[in-house]
């Protein structure tokens, strides 16, 4: 009988992370990409690997502008997050990656075609199992999904008094994650809430990024194109 492959080392998964960590630089995705693609092959069931795959399609699917290649990063992401679910179903990562991924599929074809495709039953399973693990991985990122589900979602779906409090349930933990109050600005600004939605603007673009530098910078970047338009509903 063929001994199984050995699972990836503590060493390569601290290795791993820290080429994530530098992800704003192509290089580094680039060589992260090439070793997760490499221990997929040698162990296509390893928890550790399936999840961090996962990962980092989403950061390329989340900063995709072309709908093509959001589809195709949003589905590679659902599909390796659920590989990961479907080996450990209690642990967060495999449950919230393949939650995003579905999330960025459905914004690349479409909110009504992802609705008529019967994704929302799919998504909320996954993220709902998310929530109840850990409402405050990735720093309350499970509950930022669920907001922008709610604010994305269209009439009479939509929520946004409950999209308001799911960001701000995440920013009263984490005050330093820019995502919250970016999307938190979006939401109180769709809700005819221009004053407050410009607080939380700010906060975006007067905090650090220290926390995780690229996410940091993307949304900041992001947040230059919301705060111009919140200004202009002010004046």
């Amino acid at each position: 009988m063929a001994l199984p492959a050995l699972a990836a080392t503590p060493e390569e998964l601290s290795s791993w992370d820290a080429l994530y960590a530098r992800r704003q630089d192509a290089a580094a995705v680039k060589q992260l990409d090439e070793a997760l693609k490499k221990a997929l092959e040698a162990t296509p069931e390893d928890y550790e690997v399936l999840w961090r795959a996962a990962r980092v399609r989403n950061w390329q699917a989340d900063g995709a502008t072309d709908t093509k290649v959001k589809k195709a990063l949003g589905k590679q992401t659902w599909e390796l997050g659920d590989r990961a679910r479907k080996v450990a179903p209690d642990r967060v990562e495999g449950q919230y990656f393949a939650a995003l991924g579905i999330g960025a599929y459905s914004q690349a074809v479409g909110i009504l075609a992802a609705l008529g495709e019967g994704l929302e039953g799919k998504y909320n399973e996954r993220l709902d199992a998310a929530l109840k693990l850990d409402p405050m991985y990735e720093r309350g990122g499970p509950l930022l999904a669920k907001g922008r589900y709610y604010y994305e979602l269209p009439w009479p779906k939509r929520d946004l008094k409950k999209s308001a409090s799911l960001f701000q349930k995440a920013i009263e933990k984490h005050p330093e994650q820019l995502r919250a109050w970016l999307y938190l600005s979006e939401t109180l600004l769709a809700d005819g809430e221009e004053k407050k939605a410009h607080e939380a603007i700010l906060s975006v673009a007067q905090g650090g990024v220290g926390y995780d530098p690229a996410e940091g910078q993307r949304i900041q970047g992001w947040a230059r194109k919301v705060q111009t338009t919140i200004e202009k509903e002010l004046k």
